[in-house]
C-alpha cells in the first residue's frame, strides 16, 4: 500500500462547509470595496528578496525568521510574499502609478506566508484582504480607511470589533524616542528576556510585541511614545481622532501599540476582537501610516496609508457566530428508472441555465438512495421523474423541510422554483 501524503502544516484545506463562511465575507469585501471607490489589484505571491528586507525590516522577526525563501534556478534570492503591502508598493513604483492620477487607492486578497508558531487563527499560509491608498497625506485618508474597515465588520455581523490607535512619530521625533526608550531598555536589560535583550540595540520598538510576563511588567514602565511626538505629528494624530469622532467610530488611544514593521510612521491602529474563539490572537487586523516607504523602494516621494486584515480570524468569528449558513440547492431531481436519465439531465441543465441550483445524483442508483441523498444536499424540494412525469407533463415538488407535495408542469418548474412553489 502506497504511503499517504499530508497536506504541510500551517497550510489549511478549506472546504465545504465552512468555505461559505469564506464566500460570505469575500462577498461583503468586495461589496464594501465597491462602494469606497477601492480598485482591486493583484500581485504575484512569489518576489524578490531584497524587497522584504528593504521594506519589512532586516531586523524584524519575518524578515530574520519566518519568511519563505529560496533560490531559483538562475541563482535569484525569491521569496513567498509574508505581507501585502510591499509588494503593492513594488507595482505602484514599477508601473509608474503617480505619473497616471495624484491619488489611488487599491484593495487585495489572497495568501501569505510566514514560517511562525502557529496558534488559533494564525497558520503558515494565512489569508488577508488588505487596503493601501497613496498620495493623501492628511488624517482624513487614514479615517476613511478605518471607516472602511469598520462598515465591513458590520456587514458580516461583527459589530463588537474594538479599534486601538497610536502615533509613532515621524522623522524628526521617532529618532529621539528610540534612544529615549534604548536608555530605559539598557538599565532594565536584566529584566528582559534573551530576545529582548537582543532587540534593544538592532530594534527596540519590538520589545513592546514580546508576550513574556517578564518584560511585559517592564514595559509598564517604558517611556510613551505620544509623550514625545513633536507639534505635526501631535496634530496629525489629533486630527485623526476628530475626525474618527466625527464618524461615530470609538476608538482607544494605546501608547504601547506598534506594528511589526519597520515601515509605519505617525498613524498606527489594530482591530481587536475579546471573543473567546480567538484564544489569546485578540488582533484580527491592523495598519497605519508609512510616507517613507514609496521613496525608500526607488519612486517618488508619495504619502501613503493601509491596513489588512486576517481572514482566518475573522471567519473563525463568523462561524462562532453562526450566521452564515451554507446555500444548498433549490431543487434536487431524482430519477425513478433509468430509461428517463437522459431526460432528467436535460431538465437539470435547463433550470440551471435559468439561473436556479439544481443538483442530482449522476451514479443513479435506487430511488431510496437518491432521496437520501437529497435530504443530505439541503435542497429547499425534490422533483421525483419518471415515465409517467415525462408522458404527462407534471410532477411533483416534494418539500423536504415538510409539507405537502405540490402539483407542478414540467415547462413550468422555472415559475415555481422563482416563486418559492
Amino acid at each position: 500500500m502506497s504511503q499517504k501524503i499530508a497536506g504541510v502544516k500551517g497550510m489549511n484545506d478549506l472546504l465545504a462547509p465552512d468555505i461559505a463562511v469564506w464566500h460570505a465575507l469575500e462577498a461583503a469585501t468586495r461589496r464594501t470595496f465597491e462602494r469606497f471607490g477601492y480598485e482591486e489589484a493583484r500581485t504575484p505571491v512569489v518576489e524578490d528578496t531584497a524587497l522584504f528586507v528593504r521594506s519589512v525590516g532586516e531586523a524584524t522577526d519575518i524578515v530574520g525568521k519566518e519568511m519563505y525563501t529560496f533560490e531559483d534556478k538562475a541563482g535569484r534570492s525569491l521569496s513567498l510574499r509574508p505581507e501585502g503591502t510591499a509588494p503593492l508598493v513594488r507595482a505602484y513604483i514599477e508601473h509608474a502609478v503617480a505619473q497616471k492620477e495624484p491619488l489611488t487607492r487599491w484593495w487585495y486578497l489572497g495568501p501569505m506566508f510566514r514560517y511562525e508558531r502557529m496558534k488559533t487563527g494564525r497558520y503558515r499560509q494565512f489569508w488577508q484582504v488588505g487596503a493601501e491608498a497613496y498620495g493623501a497625506a492628511g488624517p482624513a485618508q487614514e479615517a476613511e480607511l478605518i471607516d472602511l474597515a469598520m462598515q465591513l465588520f458590520r456587514s458580516v455581523g461583527l459589530g463588537a470589533i474594538r479599534l486601538e490607535i497610536n502615533s509613532l512619530g515621524d522623522a524628526d521625533t521617532r529618532p529621539r524616542y528610540l534612544e529615549e526608550l534604548r536608555a530605559f531598555l539598557r538599565r532594565r536589560k536584566g529584566d528582559l528576556c534573551a530576545e529582548c535583550q537582543e532587540r534593544i540595540e538592532k530594534n527596540p520598538l519590538r520589545v513592546f510585541d514580546c508576550k513574556n510576563p517578564g518584560c511585559q511588567a517592564v514595559l509598564k514602565e517604558a517611556p510613551a511614545i505620544t509623550d514625545a511626538l513633536g507639534p505635526e505629528a501631535k496634530e496629525h494624530f489629533a486630527g485623526l481622532q476628530r475626525k474618527l469622532a466625527a464618524l461615530d467610530i470609538p476608538f482607544t488611544v494605546n501608547p504601547r501599540m506598534v506594528r511589526g514593521l519597520d515601515y509605519y510612521t505617525r498613524t498606527a491602529f489594530e482591530f481587536l476582537s475579546d471573543d473567546a474563539v480567538l484564544g489569546t490572537a485578540s488582533a484580527v487586523g491592523g495598519g497605519g501610516r508609512y510616507d517613507r516607504l514609496v521613496k525608500e523602494l526607488g519612486g517618488p516621494d508619495t504619502p501613503a496609508v493601509g491596513w489588512a486584515l486576517g481572514l482566518d480570524r475573522l471567519c473563525l468569528l463568523m462561524r462562532a457566530a453562526g450566521e452564515v449558513k451554507p446555500l444548498g440547492p433549490e431543487l434536487f431531481v431524482a430519477v425513478a428508472e433509468e430509461g428517463v436519465a437522459d431526460a432528467a439531465l436535460a431538465v437539470v441543465s435547463r433550470l440551471r441555465k435559468a439561473g436556479h441550483r439544481v443538483d442530482f445524483d449522476p451514479r443513479g442508483g435506487s430511488l431510496k438512495s437518491q432521496m437520501k441523498r437529497a435530504d443530505r444536499s439541503g435542497a429547499t424540494f425534490a422533483l421525483v421523474l419518471g415515465s409517467k412525469e415525462l408522458t404527462s407533463g407534471s410532477a411533483e415538488l416534494k418539500p423536504l423541510g415538510g409539507g405537502d407535495p405540490i402539483s407542478v408542469r414540467l415547462d413550468a418548474l422555472e415559475t415555481a422554483l422563482a416563486s418559492g412553489r
